[in-house]
């Protein structure tokens, strides 16, 4: 009773029930110090210790842990030499406690000093090793341990493959793996959910989901791990297909698998399998979890409904740093500023304290907002009041503000003073800068310096290039371009796709990739993205996109076409969307997205 009390957090009824009983044993004595120290009570764990009236090898182990666990490691060391008697896990609490505070050198010498070792304490070393960052020290050693002739467990692979994943040696690996098979070890639940995640993490998927279709798991961790796998390789319709899988078989997702599915969500855009993941979520009690919750203030904001991030940060019942930082960083990606302003002032009020991403999440929100001096009184408060360091990111966003306030020849003296060197992209916000004030001599003289850091830089060629256009100064455009072809520097196209009731078609490539791509006035590329479904992309630079060069293009006659064809132009600006009645006699602006949906 008293262990089920504690296990369960009631440490006052144990202790009644402790008070109550007419004789304590010293299994009693052991379990009520235990519960003491699992709930956090170490003063009363070492007052009941105290009183003790016969102690035996247990209750001083269970002390060593407790003060271990705290990080008393001298009063540990003290209580260990007093024992009379030490029995194998009392050198293996000392060695756990030690690599648990980091001295490895220590559990290295208790380790040695041993007069007899069992497997666990030769797991407890390869699991610490590995822990404290010597994960081939960790190998060197469970080659020791096989040439004694300890026979390693479950433990033993789970924790060296652990180690395979932290230092990625896929090849050693596979070498586990086969002995893990031959011992039979594969059924185990944490043996396979470590080898589903070192396959994922070596971008081996198949592999890992060859190690899950071992055996039907009933585990969550195994399918977890599978889950987390696919949604680290981006492979997120998978990942969600997991989700909904383990839960039609009845296994019960814990905190880490909502956390990899909203994440799989968060990076789809898909607000709407969001939103059934999170009604699950609410349903098993994780809404008010501190990684659920983070997961879906950063899904929300990230899918344009900020008022739900709030009210999912709102129900956030231990709100952790990350927490706050991504409700201020949400509430910058919308524009809103005074929000955010007023969550890190709570933020300072609760004594949470800011890293570097709220730093940069608040100047962000200050740029877009025009809030330039607001941004400058934030920079200059983290500068002298906060123990970050403020690194180059920082100083870009600072530079953004001062460019976006007009005052292009300061922002060049703030780069000049800056007690860091400046890279490529703190040059390019000043760039980007003078493209919009069309200030040509202070571009000039950042694009050399930029250059100077990275010759490969395309952006730098770019917009100074259309800089020199904007002027009308053909020259300069033609020598920049020139130099881009000498240099075999190309542009990158950029990208996008359309997610059509909830289902991802296709990747829209908005640059051509081979010469079937152009017509005779401009670059035109057709995607089909069913047989209905035609989207492409209009660059024509100088006609309107006329009848001819539709037909020219895409090889059918609008007029003669069996099906009427829609036609929905994406302006570039602002994502408007226009329907076209007779798009043969319709102009399009330049690097319009023409969506074709034919329809009977």
């Amino acid at each position: 009773m008293i262990t089920g009390y504690t296990r369960n957090y009631r440490l006052r009824d144990a202790l009644q029930l402790f008070d109550e009983m007419p004789v304590r044993d010293v299994v009693a004595w052991n379990s009520m110090i235990k519960g003491c120290v699992d709930c956090g009570e170490f003063v009363m764990a070492r007052e009941l210790f105290d009183r003790m009236p016969e102690r035996n090898v247990v209750s001083s182990t269970t002390m060593v842990n407790g003060y271990m666990k705290l990080g008393k490691v001298e009063v540990a060391e003290e209580l260990f030499r007093e024992m009379a008697f030490r029995d194998v896990a009392a050198w293996n609490a000392m060695i756990h406690g030690y690599f648990v505070n980091g001295k490895v050198d220590e559990a290295m010498k208790v380790f040695e000093e041993m007069p007899s070792k069992n497997v666990i304490s030769w797991t407890a070393m390869i699991s610490g090793l590995d822990q404290n960052g010597r994960s081939f020290d960790a190998f060197r050693l469970f080659k020791r341990m096989i040439g004694n002739r300890i026979e390693p467990t479950a433990s033993t692979f789970s924790c060296l493959i652990t180690a395979c994943v932290n230092v990625m040696v896929v090849e050693l690996a596979t070498q586990f793996h086969g002995r893990i098979v031959k011992l039979g070890y594969i059924w185990d639940e944490f043996v396979a959910s470590s080898l589903i995640t070192l396959y994922a993490n070596c971008k081996r998927l198949d592999d890992s989901h060859r190690v899950f279709s071992e055996k039907v798991h009933d585990s969550v961790v195994v399918w977890t791990s599978l889950l987390t796998g696919y949604s680290l390789n981006s492979m997120h319709d998978n990942a969600l297909a997991v989700f909904r899988d383990m839960t039609k078989l009845g296994i019960s997702p814990n905190e880490s698998s909502f956390t990899s599915a909203l994440n799989s969500c968060c990076d789809m855009v898909s607000l709407d399998r969001g939103r059934v993941i999170h009604g699950n979520a609410i349903k098993r009690g994780f809404e008010a979890s501190g990684f659920v919750g983070n997961s879906l203030v950063t899904l929300y904001s990230k899918c344009g409904n900020i008022q739900e991030a709030v009210k999912s940060f709102e129900g956030i019942k231990a709100k952790n740093l990350v927490s706050w930082n991504s409700i201020i960083v949400g509430c910058g990606h919308h524009g809103s500023s005074m929000w955010a302003l007023i969550f890190f002032a709570r933020m300072v009020r609760f004594e949470v304290e800011p890293d570097e991403i709220s730093l940069t999440g608040l100047l962000h929100c200050a740029s877009h907002s025009g809030m330039f001096l607001k941004g400058r009184g934030i920079f200059m408060y983290f500068l002298k009041n906060m123990p970050i360091k403020v690194n180059l990111q920082h100083y870009a966003c600072m530079v953004d503000i001062i460019c976006r306030s007009g005052s292009l020849e300061e922002a060049e003296d703030f780069i000049k003073n800056m007690p860091i060197k400046p890279n490529s992209l703190v040059l390019l916000e000043l760039l980007s800068a003078c493209r919009v004030h069309s200030n040509i001599e202070i571009a000039e003289r950042v694009s050399k310096k930029i250059l100077l850091l990275d010759p490969q830089f395309t952006a730098a060629y770019t917009l100074l290039s259309n800089l020199y256009a904007s002027a009308g100064r053909w020259d300069d455009v033609s020598r920049i371009r020139s130099e881009m072809i000498r240099r075999n520097i190309t542009k990158q196209g950029g990208h996008s796709w359309i997610d059509k009731g909830g289902e991802k078609l296709a990747r829209l490539w908005t640059k051509a990739r081979n010469s079937s791509d152009y017509c005779g006035n401009g670059l035109i590329r057709n995607h089909l993205l069913s047989p209905d479904l035609v989207l492409m992309t209009v660059t024509c630079r100088r006609c309107s996109f006329s009848r001819d060069c539709w037909q020219n293009c895409h090889g059918f006659d609008i007029y003669n076409s069996a099906a009427l064809v829609h036609i929905i132009i994406f302006g570039s600006e602002q994502n408007e969307r226009i329907k076209i009645e007779n798009p043969a006699l319709e102009p399009y602006p330049v690097g319009a997205f023409v969506l074709l949906s034919s329809v009977t």
